[in-house]
């Protein structure tokens, strides 16, 4: 591989760390943070579940993110031929955590739990409206109110900022998956 042909990898790697830090190491601090701490310890059985899904959302995280700048195909399902969508997040799910999902927007945002917009957390999908119908168009939140997404025709698999006037508009709401029953999941 050349210096030229691996540049590429070498920036979505650095992208991936960067998020990543960013997710685990800032969490804006409030005068009610310093005030209300709660002087109990927290149980180690819920740190540790706690520790366990912030693992687990990052390495989604990071599989999604090696997506980037894979090209556009409606009914993709892998890197190499292109993505769409869903082709995106049944991709990732299946390589970070070995979990078959619903292939299509629609079946997804049938499964998982429904999350509220202000509960988003990393590896969450959410939903749009882009082809006049409901759950049209999903992607996957990275934080920071960004997510990942596999656009459209021509496009390229990338990150966008839900903040964006066409997003906030068409945003139809967010699911999370859990990983812990694999199979409850397949609809192959």
């Amino acid at each position: 591989m050349s210096i030229k042909e691996a540049f590429p990898l070498f920036q979505t790697f650095a992208l991936a760390f960067a998020l990543i830090a960013t997710l685990l190491l800032y969490t804006p601090a409030r005068a009610s943070d310093i005030t209300d701490i709660d002087p109990r310890p927290i149980a180690s059985s819920t740190r540790s579940k706690l520790q366990q899904f912030t693992d687990r959302a990052s390495g989604l995280a990071v599989s999604a993110m090696g997506m980037i700048g894979i090209h556009y195909k409606y009914g993709g399902n892998s890197p190499e031929n292109g993505l769409d969508c869903s082709g995106l997040v049944r991709y990732v799910f299946k390589d970070a955590w070995g979990v078959n999902v619903p292939r299509t927007a629609a079946e997804l945002s049938r499964s998982g739990e429904k999350v509220d917009k202000q509960d988003l957390k990393p590896g969450d999908l959410v939903f749009y409206n882009t082809l006049r119908r409901s759950f049209s168009h999903v992607g996957i939140y990275l934080g920071d109110n960004k997510f990942i997404h596999a656009p459209s025709a021509g496009g390229q698999v990338r990150i966008e900022s839900m903040d964006l006037a066409y997003w906030k508009s068409r945003f139809n709401g967010a699911r999370r998956i859990n990983d812990t029953e694999p199979d409850s999941y397949s609809h192959q």
